[in-house]
């Protein structure tokens, strides 16, 4: 009788193990702070929460100044926003957190002027990845931020 006990303890963590997630639910203010850009410019992205959405704005450049003076969002299709500075630029908007990422959101490129559809993932503690694509998630590109201090 005993030996049978133990069969079905071990049966029911098996089934347990199979029906819990592999997974760590991730807390929805996991991808709020500082995060650095890579790549031939690199920034510090402050992302925050507001309304239950996220955003994300430029608070640092590695070469903020282009021929002594502050570097604008040149490549804007709104002439009217092409003076701006990019330091203070909001390039993360309306991002909502739903099952361990982050979506329905948009990710402007100052680079280029343009804005894509993305989607927001921690791969750990330390390191988000950014997603922006043009109509289905396989046309588009990922860039990986590491968390960092401001």
């Amino acid at each position: 009788m005993g030996a049978h006990k133990t069969i079905s303890s071990i049966l029911i963590l098996l089934l347990l193990s199979f029906t819990t997630p592999l997974k760590a639910q991730t807390n929805a203010d996991a991808i709020v702070g500082f995060w650095l850009t890579k790549g031939d410019h690199p920034a510090k992205i402050q992302i925050y929460a507001s309304g239950g959405r996220y955003y994300g704005k430029i608070v640092w450049l590695k070469e903020p100044e282009q021929d002594g003076k502050p570097i604008v969002d040149s490549k804007n299709p709104d002439p009217r926003l092409q003076n701006q500075p990019v330091i203070g630029l909001l390039i993360l908007k309306d991002f909502r957190f739903d099952d361990d990422e982050w979506n329905g959101g948009k990710v402007y490129d100052p680079e280029s002027g343009k804005t894509y559809s993305a989607f927001l993932s921690l791969q750990n503690s330390a390191t988000l990845k950014v997603r922006g694509y043009v109509g289905i998630s396989l046309l588009g590109r990922t860039e990986t931020w590491t968390r960092t201090q401001f």
